[in-house]
This record gives C-alpha cells, sequence and structure tokens, in this order.
C-alpha cells in the first residue's frame, strides 16, 4: 500500500475528509453568489431563513454534487475502518487480543455503513420531494455514525489499558470521545430546532455539526499512522494464535505485546 514511503494507508481518510469538506464549501459558495440574491431557485426554503438547510442546496441544482460527495465521501471513508482492521489483523497496529475487541471492531463497521447508507440515501431522497424518507435517513447517518464512533472508543479503550505505552491510542479514544458527546449535543439541540420550528437557528446548527464531522474522519490518521513503521515483518506485533492465548489475555492483568514503540509519535 505504501509506495516509496510516500504513499500509506493514513492518506486514506485524508481523501473523504477532502471531499466531504470540499463539496461543502462548494454549495455554501453557490448559495452566497448564485443564490442569495434569487431565493426563488430554492422552493424549500423558507422565507424567514437566512442560511438553507445543506439538504436544501443539495435537492436543487446542486443535488448531483451533494450525491457524488456523499457516496464518495462514505464509500472511501469506510476503508479507513476496513484497513485499521486489516493492519491489526496483519500485526502492522497494535493486535486485538481478545474475542470483545473484536466484536467491538464488527459493529463499529457495522454501523459505520449504516451511516454510510443514511448519507447516501438522504441524498438521493431529498427533502424537497421525500421529506419523510430524508428525516428517516439523516437520522440513520447520524446515529450510525454516532454509535460506530461509541465501539470504537470501546475498542481502544480496552487496547490502551493493555497498551499503555502507545500514547496514539489514547489519544485517538480522547478525541472520538470529544466528537461523540460533541455531535451529540448538536445533534439534540438541531433537532429541538428543527421540531419547535426555529428553522433559521436549526440550519447553522446542521453546518456545524457537518462540518465537525471532517475532523472525525481525519482523527483516523492518528489510528493509521503508525502502520508506516511496520512495514518490515520484524517490527510488527505479535498476535495470539489460539482461543487459549486470546482467553488468558482477555482474563490478564494490563500486559504487553512485542512491537515497536509509537510512543506518541503521532
Amino acid at each position: 500500500m505504501a509506495v516509496r514511503g510516500v504513499i500509506s494507508y493514513w492518506w486514506l481518510p485524508i481523501f473523504p475528509a477532502c471531499v466531504w469538506l470540499g463539496m461543502l464549501l462548494g454549495m455554501l459558495l453557490w448559495w452566497f453568489v448564485t443564490v442569495d440574491m434569487d431565493r426563488s431557485r430554492l422552493p424549500s426554503l423558507d422565507r424567514d431563513m437566512y442560511l438553507p438547510y445543506i439538504s436544501d442546496i443539495g435537492a436543487f441544482t446542486l443535488k448531483p454534487l451533494f450525491i457524488a460527495g456523499s457516496v464518495v465521501t462514505t464509500v472511501t471513508f469506510d476503508l479507513s475502518f476496513a484497513a485499521e482492521r486489516w493492519l491489526r489483523h496483519k500485526g502492522r497496529l497494535v493486535p486485538n487480543q481478545t474475542v470483545l475487541e473484536k466484536v467491538l471492531v464488527v459493529l463499529t463497521i457495522l454501523f459505520a455503513v449504516v451511516g454510510t447508507v443514511g448519507l447516501i440515501c438522504l441524498s438521493i431522497f431529498d427533502t424537497y420531494r421525500h421529506p419523510k424518507l430524508h428525516d428517516m435517513f439523516l437520522l440513520l447517518f447520524i446515529g450510525g455514525y454516532l454509535i460506530s464512533a461509541i465501539f470504537i472508543c470501546w475498542e481502544y479503550q480496552r487496547l490502551g489499558i493493555q497498551h499503555r505505552e502507545h500514547r496514539v491510542l489514547r489519544a485517538s479514544f480522547w478525541v472520538k470521545l470529544t466528537f461523540i458527546f460533541l455531535e451529540l449535543g448538536l445533534a439534540i439541540a438541531f433537532g429541538v430546532l428543527t421540531f419547535t420550528d426555529r428553522k433559521n437557528i436549526a440550519a447553522y446548527f446542521e453546518w456545524i455539526i457537518s462540518l465537525i464531522f471532517t475532523f472525525y474522519v481525519l482523527s483516523f490518521v492518528i489510528d493509521l499512522w503508525p502502520a508506516r513503521r511496520t512495514k518490515s515483518r520484524s517490527m510488527r506485533f505479535q498476535k495470539p494464535t489460539s482461543p487459549r492465548e486470546m482467553e488468558e489475555s482477555e482474563a490478564s492483568l494490563p500486559g504487553r505485546v512485542h512491537g515497536p514503540n509509537t510512543n506518541g509519535h503521532f
């Protein structure tokens, strides 16, 4: 996956983050440049709204951009989840030691896929023509990625206890935990404002939530960064080779696995 040490796995989350951010900024620019003076181009926009919902902009002229950006972002972002699991399996990253950790990985990927389906479908079933479906898929998108973040935090918390020398795990845990609380609070506020018909304020919250999602995607650079040091087989981590070893690891006190020390270098 790496070409002469330049292109590596940690690039995987950078691409979807750039696509997502570029799409959002492009939609904002389009609104301020071409639509702000001609609001009739967005029939779903309420008269008293100064800033439209993302879905309002993505329901008409820029719908192809919204769909393409959503598909590319989520599908390529999911590759980061798959890469992280594969690298742990191959010993390129600190490996999962217990059955529970592997279950958490599966649940993390599963709910990330739910979030992916939610975002792609809400971009297709726009808020103007399919409002109920759009709201349902919006919940799937936000809920899917939030629950996925909870499971990956749980996994990293367990890995961090057993491998305290690898501060990258702790850093990633706190970044993702911050994302969970921040996005959950903003999502609740967004829902309350929307359903109490204060849409003008709710639109600002939606844009903030979407922009913060960019930084969640980028947080996976922290997770994949240490793999650049373990290209050589001699530098890779040792893994449990039998169910018995996994059970012993589950029951043991926090221990250490042989492998490169990524002490805070990220």
